[in-house]
């Protein structure tokens, strides 16, 4: 589904550099809201390799992991066989626009980093996740919840030290990603009751690995974050001369942190939380 990402070849090193940031608020939510229920379902839209769903596991009873991409789920499927075994968690190649569930069946949906990839970034209507999260309306049962984790535009410029360095990519981002508010109306219009919006100002998204000022000259790391897809190999060489200039010259490090000072104010991700009316 992803409209610039092959992650049939990213899912081989997507782990190396990627950490499921916002997890407590994450298991806060859903702790909070299965109080009301005897068994709790949730449905993880996207489900990439698990990392998610392997987080929150021990906070529901059942987890459905759904993803479109084999090899994705591939590497979900083996990060989370014990779980497998006990029942807890069953595996689905499936679109977000098109669930493979019937109506009114799941608690909670939640959606990590996905919907972006559902845009083109041209019309800037957002058709790809209107019918994402109308489809988490149809497949919720009335109260439940949908969570929504996505990157905000304050986030790309500031949330991370070296998106600057491949310029086009970012302004691809930009209109791939939902404003705030256009996210808060669409959820409103299609039937939701908005009940939070939530930054992990302290979550990283690839852990320690994102201090590593040499990241953007190995394609590993670069797999880590699917931004860097959207850079043209001219960019990605011209950023690559960059880091290496900046090593040679020894201010690699104070270049990093000099980018890097805003992001303990904007964060890397934002959560949208909101109920079924």
């Amino acid at each position: 589904m992803s409209t610039y990402e092959n992650y049939s070849e990213a899912s081989k090193h997507y782990d190396k550099t990627r950490v499921p940031v916002g997890g407590e608020i994450l298991i806060g939510v859903l702790a909070l809201s299965r109080k009301s229920r005897s068994e709790f379902r949730l449905l993880d839209a996207g489900c990439g390799t698990g990392a998610y769903a392997a987080l929150v596991l021990p906070y529901v009873d059942h987890i459905d992991a759904m993803d479109i991409n084999p090899g994705m789920l591939a590497v979900a499927r083996e990060k989370l066989a014990d779980a497998t075994s006990g029942a807890n968690i069953a595996f689905h190649e499936g679109s977000v626009a098109s669930m493979p569930f019937e109506a009114a069946c799941f608690d909670a949906v939640m959606f990590n980093h996905v919907l972006n990839h559902l845009e083109s970034g041209q019309d800037g209507n957002f058709y790809g996740h209107r019918t994402a999260l109308a489809e988490a309306h149809r497949v919720l049962r009335s109260g439940g919840l949908v969570v929504v984790n996505c990157i905000g535009h304050e986030q790309l410029r500031h949330g991370y030290w070296y998106l600057h360095l491949i310029p086009t990519a970012l302004s691809a981002c930009h209109d791939r990603f939902i404003p705030a508010e256009k996210l808060e109306a669409m959820l409103s219009e299609l039937g939701f009751a908005l009940e939070g919006r939530f930054v992990p100002l302290d979550g990283l998204f690839q852990g320690a690995a994102y201090f590593d000022a040499e990241g953007p000259l190995r394609p590993e790391w670069r797999k880590g974050d699917s931004n860097w897809a959207l850079a043209p190999e001219q960019e990605i060489s011209s950023a690559e001369a960059k880091i290496r200039e900046l090593r040679t010259s020894g201010d690699l490090g104070p270049y990093l942190a000099e980018h890097d000072a805003k992001r303990r104010q904007v964060g890397q991700a934002t959560f949208f939380v909101a109920r079924k009316i």
